[in-house]
């Protein structure tokens, strides 16, 4: 009941982490189903139907419930930290946009035992995605499923722009936020700009099905264009909503274990706000082929190349770091190095497919799913893994593994390259996305079998990690206040794990690296910016999982047509918010008797 009621940041940073981590294994699975049908030439592993149902369903929960959720765990477990504030501005809606992601998942994978998965892709291009050729209930799990999952990243993001900009500690202006609350900063403006595209073209989507209207249907007058705008104009910002916070996380990790302040901290806070501007003037670069014409496609092309700069920039001010640094490759360095050049790579291709007339060639090739996953795994899932290994003691008073730890990351980055980096070949030789079997003899055979040996090679990594995990948990929480010695930023300067309000005294900060600054001027803690007093709590609440209930209820109902259904899902959504409005919670209070010393451990400066 405690986990179902909590409001505590920390502890919904931890939801979100295991709700990430299943939907990632269930991801994970699907990937590997898809890589050993494609194992060998005219295999029947899985069917034609199968294998759509594969594709669309990987590249769904991987994006939207695999890797979104860990994202979401670090930032619940640190930015709150990182700030010196107590929790987040609203921890009810925190608990909220959990539970409502949460039961979003649930339903779209539901699909599977209930009457067949989407099979259009995980972009859902209509006609494909209309009742004419997609026939089952497949697609409507997707359009409710992701608009119930979007509206607690909607609600998450809200909530840290307004955390960030009202909760900092004093003395913290935004010049001296740490560089990973800068990117989740960012990211949650995307956030707020972004998911609102594609809520509508669910919401259109869901409508020309179930209702059916024409919004997408050519015979009605409808556009199947009008949806590849709608679902790009979200699509492409919510790459960089999955990249930036792992650009945060490089940025926090590197400097720490080179034991060097951030190289050219102002300049990398403006080109991730460079590209943030730029991401959202970019979307039709997945649209050459439809027939824009060379104005359009010279302007996007124009536009994406532009993205290069800033990105560039960052990965120059990384490298920098590192000269001349004391550097200790630690199991979370060496995700945050192998991290650099795996990155750049998939940003080259990139712009190559930037080029509109060379992208007639890549569209719809493995050259294209190649770039796709440098950029994704190669980049966001590396910066994950990075960043779990560098905030688990933080987060649960435990250092994993580091010798596992390394043997993980060989693992893994060596699967990952001979999985993807053939894929580059297999996609300029004419391989194209999405087929399900290929003939032999075509230079396919042997690259297709070296991408599967390599994506087994880094499941076997994953699998690694989380016997870490395990035996890690086994052991006592006895990881101390800054169990790295070179931590920077405030997070490091409070227990691990943190107590329930975080900091008996809001911290003062005076500069950037605060804690970094105080160990320098032979402080062990932070210099308070209050005195010892009474902490206010907010109240745990039951509410917010009860309304995910009903509007998963609703979903469902809506779906098959069950109106009372519907009905009764909404009435428990209307009734809890009845409740929340008309009781005025007052929370309570931890006394300072009862708050616990704050340099529990001594910290080595």
């Amino acid at each position: 009941m405690d986990w179902l009621t909590t409001v505590d940041h920390k502890k919904i940073g931890i939801l979100y982490l295991l709700a990430g981590a299943f939907f990632f294994g269930i991801g994970g699975i699907e990937a590997l189903m898809i890589r050993w049908q494609l194992i060998k030439p005219l295999n029947d592993f899985v069917t034609a139907q199968q294998f759509n149902e594969l594709i669309t369903m990987h590249g769904t929960t991987m994006i939207f419930l695999g890797v979104m959720p860990i994202i979401f765990a670090l930032m619940n477990a640190v930015v709150p930290l990182q700030i010196g504030a107590r929790d987040v501005a609203f921890p009810f809606l925190n608990s909220l946009g959990f539970w409502t992601f949460l039961f979003g998942g649930i339903l779209l994978n539901l699909s599977w035992v209930m009457g067949g998965a989407p099979d259009a892709g995980w972009t859902a291009y209509t006609p494909l995605s209309t009742v004419a050729y997609s026939g089952t209930h497949g697609v409507d799990f997707y359009t409710i499923g992701l608009q119930i999952a979007g509206l607690g990243t909607l609600i998450g993001g809200i909530n840290f722009l307004a955390t960030i900009i009202t909760m900092r500690a004093p003395g913290m202006s935004f010049m001296r936020m740490p560089m990973f609350t800068w990117t989740i900063f960012i990211t949650s403006a995307i956030i707020l700009f972004a998911f609102p595209a594609i809520t509508v073209g669910l919401v259109l989507l869901s409508f020309d099905r179930i209702l059916g209207a024409n919004f997408f249907e050519v015979g009605q007058g409808g556009s199947p264009v009008l949806w590849e705008h709608i679902f790009w104009i979200f699509g492409h910002p919510e790459v960089y909503i999955l990249i930036l916070p792992a650009f945060g996380v490089i940025s926090e990790v590197i400097p720490t274990f080179a034991r060097k302040r951030l190289f050219g901290y102002s300049s990398m806070v403006f080109a991730t706000i460079l590209i943030a501007f730029l991401g959202f003037m970019v979307w039709a670069h997945h649209m050459f082929t439809t027939g824009m014409g060379p104005v359009a496609n010279a302007l996007f092309s124009i536009s994406t190349m532009l993205i290069a700069v800033p990105t560039g920039i960052k990965i120059f001010n990384w490298l920098f770091t590192l000269w001349g640094g004391q550097i200790r490759f630690t199991a979370a360095n060496l995700y945050a190095t192998g991290f650099i050049p795996t990155f750049v790579m998939g940003g080259v291709t990139g712009v190559m497919l930037a080029a509109a007339p060379a992208d007639y060639q890549f569209h719809d090739t493995y050259f294209v799913v190649a770039h796709f996953h440098y950029v994704i795994v190669g980049g966001l899932v590396l910066g994950i893994f990075s960043g779990l290994h560098y905030w688990w003691p933080k987060m649960f008073g435990r250092i994993l593994n580091e010798t596992i730890g390394k043997i993980a990351f060989w693992f893994f980055i060596i699967g990952f390259h001979l999985t993807f980096f053939v894929q580059h070949f297999l996609g300029l030789l004419g391989m194209q996305r999405r087929i399900f079997t290929y003939l032999p003899n075509q230079g396919f055979d042997t690259l297709n079998l070296v991408s599967t040996v390599g994506a087994f090679l880094m499941g076997v990594g994953v699998l690694i990690f989380l016997y870490n995990v395990v035996i890690t948990s086994m052991r006592p929480a006895d990881a101390a206040n800054d169990p790295w010695e070179d931590g920077r930023t405030l997070e490091w300067s409070i227990p691990s794990p943190p107590p329930e309000y975080n900091f008996k005294q809001t911290p003062l900060v005076r500069g950037i690296d605060a804690y970094w600054k105080e160990k320098m001027a032979g402080h062990t803690e932070m210099t308070p910016a209050e005195p010892v007093g009474d902490i206010h709590m907010p109240s745990a609440s039951i509410l917010p999982f009860v309304m995910s209930v009903g509007i998963f209820i609703a979903g469902l109902g809506f779906m098959y047509h069950y109106y009372w259904i519907v009905a009764g899902g909404l009435g428990i959504l209307f009734v809890c918010m009845a409740i929340r409005s008309l009781y005025d919670d007052k929370g309570w209070h931890i006394h300072p008797e009862d708050q616990v010393e704050t340099n529990r451990k001594g910290v080595k400066a």
